[in-house]
């Protein structure tokens, strides 16, 4: 998730991720539209399309079973998406959680923690390293005790292969993800629909929109979960980013002050000067310099705007990644070098090679290709260059992907 996705587009077409099944109904007893979000998404979350109504936060995860880490825009996401009445939910990053000891203590950590209302979904990010059904199911009722809606997210091959997946889909809906390709989706493809009993969202693609973003269409309702009658102003429960998010959506426009944060309308269309507003600003954050009147200068562009065509995000500054860089652990591994877990999906602009370790003399896995899209859970810095851990069946995967000044060999999410 968030980005999620380990896969190589190749490679993936190899194991048939991607094979087809013909068209069908399917019941979308909903069929609203959302995103997931994690750190890459930053403070205040991304968005695909003004017809988009949830969106599913990474809260942290787990990479070993018993390393944790936190994400720090998990709370200020939910409270932007609550302040644009919209629905917010959580999901937890799970690798290699192969006991009950080890989904104790993950959930120990994280359950007090949540920040989205009581009743809305926690979902398990299960697409990486080793797996082990009871220790789902076991995190799945400790999620229902909680309070909380759970469910299993993932792609379905790999769900499969690696746990019992009739079994979890007896227990909580389905989360799951197939995509036809990495081109702009913004809307569904069924004929890649991975079909299987009880799946509550499908995730349609990892670029709803340009440069990146993961697209999820809600099948069942249960988006509306821990929300009364589904609106996102009447969450069943409020913690402190739902309500900072409820004060954000009740300030009046005309109360906006410098150092809100303000998102764009998709349906603005010309800056108060007259200009035509491009596309990349809006859906977007952004922090307010200056207010006159009923206009706002808009910081990162230094742009007026009128207030008409702004919605507030938040009334407070964001921290920024002050939190990311207290929480997030670094180890050393026995060739020195220094090691910071981080989850995210790397899209290759050139051909790289991937490696079975973090040195151009290791043995080569593969040779992948420009637009190759690799999912990794830690970055180092050797030789000169910024390397990437993919996690694999067994092992792990290296690829280089920034050289020795930073300049990167592809994009990240």
């Amino acid at each position: 998730m968030k980005k999620k996705k380990i896969i190589l587009g190749l490679v993936a077409l190899a194991l048939g991720f991607f094979a087809m099944v013909q068209p069908m109904t399917v019941n979308a007893a909903k069929g609203e539209f959302g995103v997931d979000n994690a750190v890459f998404q930053g403070a205040n979350g991304k968005w695909g399309y003004a017809k988009d109504k949830f969106l599913i936060s990474q809260i942290g995860g787990t990479t070993s079973g018993w390393n944790l880490y936190d994400q720090w825009t998990y709370p200020t996401q939910v409270s932007s998406t609550i302040a644009q009445g919209k629905r917010a939910h959580t999901y937890i990053w799970w690798q290699n959680v192969t006991t009950n000891q080890q989904a104790n203590y993950v959930l120990n950590y994280f359950l007090p923690k949540i920040q989205t209302p009581k009743g809305s979904i926690v979902a398990l990010d299960v697409e990486s390293g080793y797996q082990n059904t009871q220790a789902i199911a076991h995190a799945i009722q400790r999620i229902k005790d909680a309070g909380y809606t759970p469910m299993v997210y993932g792609y379905k091959n790999y769900l499969l292969n690696n746990t019992d997946l009739h079994y979890l889909a007896s227990l909580c809906q389905l989360w799951l993800a197939e995509y036809p390709n990495y081109q702009v989706t913004p809307t569904p493809n069924y004929n890649y629909f991975p079909s299987f009993e009880n799946i509550g969202i499908f995730q349609f693609t990892s670029t709803y929109v340009a440069g990146g973003l993961d697209g999820d269409v809600d099948l069942t309702g249960i988006t509306d979960n821990g929300y009364k009658n589904g609106q996102a102003d009447k969450p069943k429960t409020q913690t402190p980013a739902v309500k900072a998010g409820i004060v954000a959506d009740n300030t009046p426009k005309k109360d906006i002050a410098k150092g809100y944060t303000v998102k764009v309308n998709f349906s603005a269309k010309t800056y108060a000067t007259g200009q035509a507003i491009p596309g990349f600003v809006k859906g977007q954050p952004h922090e307010v310099l200056q207010v006159s009147g009923n206009k706002v200068l808009l910081a990162d562009i230094m742009s007026w705007i009128n207030k008409t065509d702004v919605e507030i995000l938040a009334t407070d500054k964001p921290k920024g990644n002050v939190e990311l860089k207290q929480t997030q652990p670094a180890w050393t591994d026995t060739l020195g070098d220094t090691w910071h877990n981080e989850n995210g999906t790397f899209t290759t602009s050139a051909v790289i090679n991937l490696r079975w370790g973090a040195r151009t003399s290791s043995a080569k896995i593969s040779t992948l290709p420009t637009g190759s899209t690799v999912k990794y859970d830690a970055w180092s810095r050797h030789g000169g260059y910024v390397w990437l851990r993919q996690p694999r069946q067994g092992g792990y995967g290296y690829l280089v992907c920034r050289d020795g000044q930073g300049n990167p060999f592809g994009t990240f999410k």
